[in-house]
């Protein structure tokens, strides 16, 4: 027998949510629907479920209000100004920056690896919706950071080992100082709309990726924690899309070659074929390896392959295999997506909570795909819009993004993913929003979709 619970009223049916406590075969959102007629007299299949995201309702217009939100929020929380630490004071004229001076305090770090995401995600809005606001947030940044890097490199000449704001610009200690932002450099130079001459900070931070980073004896990038020569599958993305668009940037093919043999040496270690998955971290000489198939990291390697397919030439010889594992990895993400459109914290244990940043990640890699031809539109691009209705709910009215794990290390234990906190300040969000909501936005352009029997369907 079947007991149902929360009766809820809508488009004049009354909705009844069956309870697994008696029945645990049904789903969880599995629902009854009374009416007054029967399956002679109404069309049962037409009958409109209580959706818990919006379903087939993403519409271009409603995107834009999510990004505009979105862009609202930082840009005013996000100031670029050195001030003196002491007084307040703005300190206009950079040649009097020193010691003192810091970056005007805000909500996040415009050097950080987040927000290098984010100036990317700003450019992929500009271009998809043709406001060039988004575009103006990254140039205004990126001069600022040029100029102030500029002029603490001249400072440092004669202060020597002075503190400065951009400790992590001029003096690289990890990969997360140097790719993300590198990265966004090379493609915001490419607008031809930055004044500053990036260049100068773009080697530099290559160099120390390709010269000065730790590497494994086979030449594999590599940390010495939590443990010795370990690998995150974090740092994919935090090196990989900066090697490849120093390609793109250069002509020179040695960069792509390294890009693609940073990715096999990472991927042979670290992808499970049978899931379709990546786990999270390698240690060397570890034996058996727990593997934590963590959302958010797993979404740094889907969306390395894209930069990878984004940047490599049409003729490089490891596109096929690139492309083969982008197909792998999606396959096995799709499995896995909740019914709510999110993916959950630990992607294969749907009892950890669902998470914001992994899911826009995998909603902007989805949908580019798709746009990009490299993905079946009516195989994925359902997924894709339905993830995206998802990851617009957590704007909230501030344009802040909600339901965002923290900052993560490694680990090798189910409790410490389980139980990591989400926070509005998790700058790990912004730029995947940013993505998604750019590459829906474009995916509407290029696929409109249907409702045929309820159901969102792509024709082409």
């Amino acid at each position: 027998m079947f007991v149902f619970t929360n009766p809820i009223k809508t488009s004049g049916f009354k909705i009844l949510f069956f309870s697994t406590a008696m029945y645990a075969g049904v789903p969880t959102f599995a629902q009854y629907v009374e009416h007054k007629g029967n399956d002679v007299t109404s069309p049962l299949h037409l009958l409109k479920p209580a959706y818990v995201t919006p379903y087939g309702e993403t519409k271009m217009a409603d995107i834009k209000v999510s990004l505009d939100r979105v862009f609202n929020y930082l840009d005013k929380t996000t100031p670029f100004e050195l001030i003196d630490k002491v007084s307040g004071k703005v300190v206009s004229d950079l040649k009097k920056a020193d010691s003192s001076s810091i970056f005007k305090p805000g909500d996040y770090r415009l050097t950080s690896y987040e927000w290098g995401v984010t100036y990317t995600g700003m450019l992929e809005a500009a271009t998809a919706t043709g406001d060039q606001k988004f575009k103006d947030y990254t140039v205004k940044r990126v001069n600022f950071l040029a100029a102030v890097v500029s002029a603490y490199q001249k400072y440092l000449k004669t202060n020597k080992g002075a503190i400065t704001p951009v400790r992590s610009v001029i003096d690289p200690h990890a990969l997360d100082d140097a790719g993300s932002i590198a990265a966004a450099m090379i493609k915001a130079q490419r607008t031809g709309e930055v004044k500053a001459d990036l260049r100068p900070v773009i080697d530099h931070y290559l160099n120390y990726i390709m010269t000065k980073e730790f590497r494994l004896k086979d030449g594999t990038l590599a940390r010495n924690r939590p443990q010795p020569n370990t690998l995150w599958l974090d740092d994919l993305y935090m090196s990989l899309p900066a090697i490849a668009q120093m390609g793109v940037l250069t002509g020179e093919a040695k960069y792509f070659d390294e890009a693609v043999k940073q990715y096999r040496l990472f991927a042979e270690r670290m992808f499970n074929p049978e899931k379709g998955l990546y786990m999270h971290g390698w240690v060397q000489d570890m034996d058996p390896h727990p593997q934590f198939h963590w959302a958010r990291a797993n979404g740094w390697a889907l969306m390395t392959k894209i930069e990878l397919l984004d940047a490599l030439p049409v003729n490089h010889p490891d596109r096929p295999y690139i492309l083969k594992m982008l197909k792998a990895h999606v396959k096995g993400l799709a499995a896995l997506q909740d019914g709510t459109g999110f993916w959950h914290q630990l992607l294969d244990r749907n009892d950890s909570y669902l998470e914001t940043s992994a899911t826009a990640i995998y909603t902007y890699c989805i949908a580019r795909a798709v746009n990009k031809g490299w993905l079946d539109a009516k195989a994925y691009g359902p997924m894709a819009l339905l993830a995206w209705n998802a990851v617009s709910t957590k704007i909230n009215a501030n344009g802040q993004v909600e339901g965002t794990c923290v900052g993560t290390g490694m680990g090798f234990d189910p409790a410490f993913y389980y139980y990591r906190p989400v926070n509005v300040f998790a700058a790990h969000s912004y730029g995947p929003v940013l993505l998604a909501g750019a590459e829906t936005y474009r995916l509407l352009q290029q696929h409109p979709f249907v409702i045929n029997d309820s159901s969102v369907q792509l024709y082409k």
